[in-house]
């Protein structure tokens, strides 16, 4: 059987969602959860899909669950952590994992064949759009996981640039498309029930 490249991606849906004030993984887009549709928008570019979420999340029905391995839920970083872990774990394990936010609908659809194009050893492959880099959505090296747990010990190391600092990084730039109201990043992630809205009219026209 020939094995299959593609790396595994995790959806990251362990914040509070404080803007938004409700599970933004579960919040419907289109009649879909978001974290599913997201899911179905990467189903096709990668090996697995899971979510990280707390423990006993519902859509864990759906999706296979990794729960963060820290405590207090200290943001995307423990996600990236646990995912890496876990991948890292397993037999033949991917070089690289793929993590993305819940709250991104309109994921590119060469996400996947265009970020490992600067995957070497070590090396943090980045999206971004028109110089803004999205560093949730990210292509990881397996073995950063005891770089990123030693760092996670620290209470006041949180912010994903100051990780990523740590480490050689590159970026991939991707093509906005074309929304109701104008260009639209395709990392366009929904924090306000605004943006929501937005997402929502994205849809109607079938933009993407």
């Amino acid at each position: 059987m020939t094995p299959d490249l593609r790396p595994p991606a995790v959806i990251l849906a362990g914040g509070q969602s404080r803007r938004m004030g409700t599970d933004k993984a579960q919040l419907r887009l289109g009649g879909m959860p978001l974290a599913l549709r997201v899911a179905d928008r990467l189903k096709e570019q990668v090996s697995a899909l899971y979510l990280n979420a707390p423990a006993g999340h519902p859509l864990a029905a759906t999706l296979p669950l990794i729960a963060d391995t820290r405590p207090d839920r200290p943001g995307p970083l423990a996600g990236v952590l646990a995912a890496l872990k876990l991948c890292g774990a397993r037999p033949q394990a991917a070089a690289h994992l793929l993590t993305t936010p819940c709250d991104t609908p309109f994921l590119p659809r060469d996400l996947v064949k265009r970020l490992p194009e600067l995957a070497e050893s070590g090396t943090i492959i980045l999206a971004a759009c028109n110089g803004r880099t999205h560093p949730i959505t990210a292509l990881w090296p397996v073995t950063l996981s005891h770089d990123l747990e030693a760092w996670l010990a620290d209470p006041d190391h949180r912010r994903v640039f100051d990780f990523i600092a740590r480490h050689p990084s590159e970026t991939v730039d991707f093509e906005p498309f074309d929304g109701p109201l104008g260009p639209v990043d395709p990392f366009f992630n929904i924090n306000t029930p605004e943006d929501l809205a937005l997402a929502e009219a994205i849809i109607r026209q079938s933009a993407e």
